[in-house]
């Protein structure tokens, strides 16, 4: 809970580690029929020096954790276009799910579209997390602006 010093506390433990990813103000490219790690490539805090920016990869020690993003995508034509999003546990398990978008008109395939997912997973201590993307036969662009923010995060829950 948040104190009035505007610090937190929890009623017996703490939820750490606990991180705070972003892509920094880029565009990232995502190919046609291509799994694609996402590149969240800054930190706004790691209190265990848990996630790796060169890596993109969350490597908690052991316990269940809460963990979560959002990206901006823009698709890179009109049409229908389908995206799957993933959180992974080390280049394996995935949870997830898919968004299907239809911009109708040339105009419209640079809309931008929100997509979110959050997963309660198992850690055992050496496994991995990171976030992947895959357009179906559609070319995407990860957007990150101050308008546009991509993130993934998580914590600890206490046990």
């Amino acid at each position: 809970f948040l104190r009035g010093d505007n610090t937190f506390a929890s009623a017996g433990g703490t939820n750490t580690p606990v991180f705070y990813a972003y892509r920094n103000i880029t565009s990232q490219s995502i190919s046609t029929n291509t799994d694609t790690v996402v590149q969240f490539n800054a930190e706004y805090i790691d209190s265990n020096s848990a996630y790796d920016t060169s890596t993109y990869r969350f490597t908690p020690s052991a316990g269940t954790y809460l963990l979560g993003f959002n990206l901006t995508i823009i698709p890179s034509s009109a049409g229908l276009r389908q995206v799957l999003t993933k959180i992974v546990k080390s280049g394996a398990t995935a949870w997830g799910g898919q968004g299907i978008f239809s911009p109708v008109n040339i105009y419209e395939n640079s809309a931008p579209t929100w997509i979110s997912s959050s997963a309660l997973v198992q850690a055992n201590g050496t496994d991995y997390f990171d976030v992947h993307i895959y357009g179906y036969n559609s070319a995407f662009t990860v957007q990150s602006t101050v308008n546009y923010p991509c993130h993934f995060y998580g914590y600890k829950i206490i046990e």
